[in-house]
């Protein structure tokens, strides 16, 4: 995503997030959505890798199936095909009494999987074959590992720019690893400085998703971090310093890597 370097790097945002909630998110005439379950903290272990979950109608007659969708921290969806849920009576699907209208269902979840906060997305498909997502629920998970900091190195980024009309383009990538793989890693960036020192202590994101034209980056979850940053013949002439930093998903800094650009 390109950067304009003003006084301070200012990002430009190109799209949006999606927000969640705990909660209940449609309903359909023929059956209401009673309730959803699950734990709100799973904890994982080699006995209890299985996370258990399910969710209430109050009436199951117009109903053909229930399932989920589940989402790790780093918006990852961990199921290939949809986890269907389950109202038999079927101890392995965590579910107790048949014909009851709660449905059940069990997911495993592994000790590579980053640690935070994870989505569930739960649909309901009638018998006219219509689905529609009816409620969301997160819950935090914790993998049991033993969490190491990642590290941050091969920095890529000129000592200078000669700042032409309307602007020259500065091409910027670090390698970011973690001993807990990369999917441990929750964000790579870099705070900048103006010549006189000052700063917003404003987080500048790098990306690693392969977006060439708008991040420069070439190959998405190589662990190659890019970014571009535009400079105008407005920007303060001087030398910039750029602290760069990569946080894992349990907030542990990796090193700091420190580097200067004089905009002439």
């Amino acid at each position: 995503m390109k950067k304009y370097l003003f006084l301070i790097l200012i990002p430009i945002f190109l799209g949006g997030c999606e927000k969640t909630n705990n909660d209940i998110v449609d309903s359909n005439i023929s059956y209401q959505v009673e309730s959803v379950n699950t734990v709100s903290k799973f904890l994982y272990t080699t006995v209890d890798s299985l996370i258990s979950v399910s969710l209430e109608v109050n009436s199951s007659s117009s109903i053909k199936n229930i399932y989920f969708n589940i989402y790790s921290s780093d918006n990852t969806q961990l199921n290939t095909s949809p986890v269907y849920m389950y109202d038999n009576g079927d101890t392995d699907y965590g579910d107790t009494t048949a014909g009851d209208n709660i449905y059940s269902a069990r997911f495993p979840l592994s000790k590579s999987y980053p640690v935070g906060i994870y989505t569930i997305k739960f649909f309901v498909t009638d018998l006219t074959d219509n689905t529609r997502q009816v409620a969301v629920k997160n819950f935090e998970y914790d993998n049991n590992q033993v969490s190491y900091p990642p590290q941050i190195s091969g920095l890529n980024a000129p000592d200078s720019v000669v700042v032409q009309d309307p602007k020259s383009v500065i091409f910027i990538s670090i390698n970011a690893s973690d001993p807990n793989g990369l999917n441990d890693i929750r964000e790579v960036y870099f705070i900048s400085y103006r010549p006189d020192g000052t700063t917003s202590g404003e987080k500048n994101q790098m990306f690693d998703d392969g977006n060439t034209q708008n991040d420069g980056d070439v190959k998405a979850g190589d662990g190659i971090y890019s970014i571009l940053i535009e400079v105008t013949p407005q920007n303060a002439k001087g030398t910039y310093r750029f602290d760069f930093r990569a946080v894992d998903h349990t907030s542990k800094l990796s090193n700091l890597i420190s580097h200067n650009i004089t905009v002439q």
